[in-house]
């Protein structure tokens, strides 16, 4: 098997690689903006630091696209591990940043959480390619899985983030409605996880994480520190509009209302310059990419590329829905960025590596 079957380029899906390529441009327009502002570390820093990380992801994704995957799935074992690995030395010797141990080294210049996730799905892609979800049909047959899923997410945990260990996990349930477990079995689960949110919120939630789900019920309860956020996000994207304020007009964004808006918020600068017209052109494109995905899933011509793709469908819809859903006060701030239009090196570089195997897999959809 070599690492590039040149029959595999022929079939070069160009349609996946525009929408990705529309993406990139529109949420770099929109960063220069939301930079403008007197972002620390000055505008031309941010965006230069940005397409710097760009050009290294375009890189990555090339890499990813072009190496045959079922080469990674003979080393899915080695890349869970290894993944391990780095969330447990981030517990060592990480830098604590807003109250996490996330990042690996001072400044926040890589998180391991985010490669974990895509290293989850390999693994995970892995096993229901040997044990087809189809046949699972029984709570113990799940016990491999959940052990896999446990894994990062405990040591994600362990580092106080309690947002990426959530999206952790909704990532594995993305593959929960291939399964044929019967309803009577959810309902047990439904009522394990309730006991196991209120255990949660009574011994494993620090009193700031408790605030923050109480601010995301009520944000006028602290208008000014924790709630603060959340209020002048829902100003931002209210006062968009239609038609939106027009690039650099936006008053909450240029006159920094919002602390985090190249960041997390970044969408809140999307909604109020460019309006409900805008924010929807962008919310159609991320919803045709995600759409690609499940087709290139569905095209695919093995078990473990359908399986894949599923999954890394799903580390790009859940940080997309729950950023969107943050943004607009149906979430908690639990500081999730938007793929490809938030700033931040990481989060970039592991959209780049789900996208890249995602044209592996659709490249690959003739050669079997």
């Amino acid at each position: 098997m070599s690492l590039v079957d040149r029959r595999s380029v022929q079939n070069f899906d160009w349609v996946f690689l525009l929408l990705i390529v529309i993406l990139v441009i529109l949420g770099l327009v929109n960063l220069m903006s939301a930079a403008a502002a007197g972002v620390e570390g000055g505008t031309s820093n941010v965006v230069r630091r940005h397409i710097m990380v760009m050009g290294a992801a375009a890189m990555v994704m090339g890499v990813c696209a072009f190496v045959d995957y079922r080469h990674v799935e003979r080393f899915a074992p080695v890349i869970f591990v290894f993944s391990l690995f780095l969330l447990a030395l981030t517990l060592v010797v990480g830098a604590v940043t807003r109250g996490a141990q996330a990042w690996l080294f001072e400044g926040g210049s890589f998180q391991p959480s985010e490669f974990a996730k895509v290293a989850l799905v390999i693994m995970l892609a892995r096993y229901f390619h040997r044990n087809p979800p189809s046949t699972i049909q029984r709570l113990r047959q799940l016990v491999p899985p959940f052990l896999i899923v446990a894994l990062p997410i405990s040591l994600i945990l362990l580092q106080r983030d309690l947002g990426v260990a959530l999206l952790t996990l909704l990532v594995a349930l993305t593959y929960l409605p291939l399964l044929h477990i019967p309803l009577r079995a959810w309902s047990a689960i439904a009522g394990l996880a309730a006991a196991g949110l209120a255990a949660l919120w009574t011994f494993g939630l620090r009193s700031y994480q408790q605030r923050r789900i109480l601010d995301f019920l009520d944000p006028a309860r602290d208008p000014l520190a924790s709630g603060y956020q959340a209020i002048q996000s829902r100003i931002a994207v209210g006062s968009g509009g239609f038609l939106g304020a027009g690039w650099q007009e936006g008053t909450q964004t240029q006159l920094r209302f919002l602390p985090t808006q190249h960041t997390d918020f970044v969408f809140s600068v999307l909604a109020e310059e460019w309006g409900f017209v805008g924010t929807t052109f962008v919310l159609a494109l991320f919803i045709a990419l995600l759409l690609w995905g499940l087709w290139i899933a569905q095209s695919s011509k093995d078990g473990f590329g359908a399986m894949l793709a599923v999954g890394l469908v799903g580390t790009l819809f859940w940080p997309a829905t729950i950023n969107i859903a943050m943004v607009i006060g149906l979430a908690p701030v639990i500081g999730i960025p938007l793929p490809l239009f938030s700033y931040g090196g990481s989060a970039l570089m592991s959209a780049a590596i789900a996208l890249g195997l995602l044209l592996n897999v659709s490249m690959r959809r003739y050669v079997f």
